[in-house]
C-alpha cells in the first residue's frame, strides 16, 4: 500500500524568478465582466502594491466561470476582456506581472485532470462554499462535476506555479488549506529522487505548500447596505462615470436611527460611513464623525463628502480604462504574452510533474523503459 502520510513540509528549497530573485504570487478573478469597487478594495489595491515585491501571476478565470454559467458562454470572452481592462485600470503593469486567461494555458486543464485522480470526494465536499453557493444560488442546476471540482481547479491554479503565496481574505483560507493537502498528497505518492554526493538518495518534491497571504478586506457594503455584488444590483462599479457615482451614493441607505435630518446619527453603523473609512481622509473623517454624531450635517452632504472622496480615486482609474477600450489590441496583445509566459511557466512544472508520475512524453525522457529482451 502506498504511504499517503505526506512530509510535514516541503523539503525542496522554494524556488526564486530566477530574473527577479522573487517568491511567486498567484490569483486570479472569475470572468464575470466589468468588476466594482468591492473588488478594487478587497483584492485588486493589493495586487497593485504587491507587484513591486513578488513575480506575480494574475490571471482571468474563464473555466471557472462555467463552473455555474456553463448554460450560456456567449459573454465569457467579452467578460474575460472587461476584466482585463479593470486589471489595467487598477494599475497592474505587464512589465511588473503576468497577467493572461486560464483558458489560454492549456497545462491548468492537464494539472486539474491529474489532481482529480488523487483527491478524495470528501475534501471536495467540506469545502465551506460549496454548500454555501449550492443553497444560494436556485436559479442553476450546481450538481455538476465541474461544481464539485472547482476547488480542485483553484488548487491546479496555484500548484502549476508553484506559488509560495496567494493573497486571499480570511473567508478564503480553507481553500488554500485544501491547496496545501493536495500538494502534499502528490508529493508523498510522486516524491523525486535526488542524490547528492555518494550520500543514499534524498526525496524531494514539487510543490512547495502554498501559504496564505492575509490581505486587509476592509468593510465596504454596497448601496443597500449589504455585501457589494452585482447579482444584489448594489455595486459601484470600478468604470462607472462620475455622474453615475453620485447618483449612486444618493441612494445609498443610511444610519436608520436618522429618520429626520435633526436627529443624531452613527457612522459606525452607517454604509456611508464605512465608505468614508476606506475612501476620505482623516481630517474629512474627523468632520464626518462630529457632523453626524451633532446632527450638524445631513446625510446628503455626507454623501457628497464620500463621492468627492470616491471619485479622487475613479477617476485616474477610469482614464486609464479608456486609455485600453480605445486601444483594445494593445490590451489584447497584453494579455497574449502573458499566457505566453504563463505556458512557459507551467509547462516547466507539468515536467516535473510529468517525470515525478513516470509519464513522461517523449522516448529519450523515460529512461526506465526496455525494449525487447535482455
Amino acid at each position: 500500500m502506498q504511504d499517503t502520510q505526506a512530509p510535514a513540509r516541503n523539503s525542496s528549497t522554494p524556488k526564486q524568478n530566477a530574473s527577479q530573485g522573487k517568491q511567486r504570487i498567484l490569483s486570479g478573478m472569475r470572468s464575470t465582466g466589468k468588476l466594482h469597487l468591492g473588488n478594487y478594495v478587497g483584492a485588486l489595491a493589493n495586487w497593485v502594491k504587491l507587484q513591486d515585491s513578488y513575480d506575480c501571476f494574475f490571471f482571468i478565470a474563464d473555466w471557472h466561470a462555467l463552473t455555474t454559467d456553463y448554460a450560456d458562454t456567449s459573454q465569457v470572452k467579452q467578460n474575460s476582456v472587461e476584466v482585463m481592462l479593470d486589471y489595467l485600470a487598477a494599475g497592474l503593469d505587464p512589465k511588473k506581472c503576468t497577467m493572461f486567461i486560464q483558458s489560454h494555458v492549456p497545462q491548468h486543464a492537464e494539472l486539474h485532470l491529474l489532481l482529480s485522480m488523487i483527491t478524495p470526494l470528501g475534501w471536495l465536499e467540506r469545502v465551506p462554499s460549496y454548500k454555501e453557493q449550492q443553497q444560494n444560488i436556485r436559479d442553476k442546476d450546481l450538481n455538476t462535476y465541474g461544481f464539485l471540482g472547482y476547488p480542485l481547479l483553484q488548487s491546479a491554479d496555484i500548484m502549476l506555479y508553484q506559488a509560495h503565496f496567494v493573497p486571499v481574505g480570511e473567508d478564503q483560507v480553507p481553500h488554500i488549506e485544501i491547496t496545501r493537502e493536495i500538494a502534499r498528497r502528490f508529493n508523498s505518492f510522486y516524491p523525486k529522487l535526488g542524490r547528492q554526493g555518494d550520500r543514499e538518495p534524498q526525496h524531494t518534491y514539487v510543490f512547495p505548500e502554498p501559504q496564505a497571504l492575509l490581505t486587509p478586506s476592509p468593510k465596504l457594503p454596497g448601496t443597500d447596505g449589504r455585501k457589494m455584488s452585482k447579482s444584489y444590483d448594489n455595486s459601484i462599479l470600478m468604470s462607472d462615470s462620475e455622474p453615475v457615482v453620485r447618483q449612486k451614493l444618493k441612494t445609498m441607505v443610511t444610519d436608520p436611527a436618522r429618520v429626520r435630518r435633526n436627529d443624531p446619527g452613527n457612522p459606525d453603523v452607517c454604509p456611508v460611513g464605512d465608505v468614508h473609512k476606506i475612501f476620505s481622509s482623516g481630517a474629512t473623517l474627523q468632520e464626518v464623525y462630529a457632523g453626524c454624531r451633532s446632527a450638524g450635517i445631513g446625510c446628503i452632504e455626507c454623501k457628497s463628502w464620500a463621492a468627492d472622496a470616491l471619485l479622487k480615486i475613479l477617476n485616474p482609474i477610469r482614464e486609464r480604462r479608456e486609455h485600453y477600450e480605445q486601444h483594445p489590441k494593445e490590451a489584447w496583445e497584453i494579455l497574449e504574452n502573458g499566457a505566453e509566459k504563463a505556458r512557459t511557466a507551467s509547462e516547466a512544472t507539468m515536467k516535473e510533474v510529468r517525470a515525478a508520475m513516470k509519464m513522461t512524453k517523449g522516448y529519450q525522457e523515460s529512461a526506465e523503459i526496455k525494449v525487447g529482451s535482455s
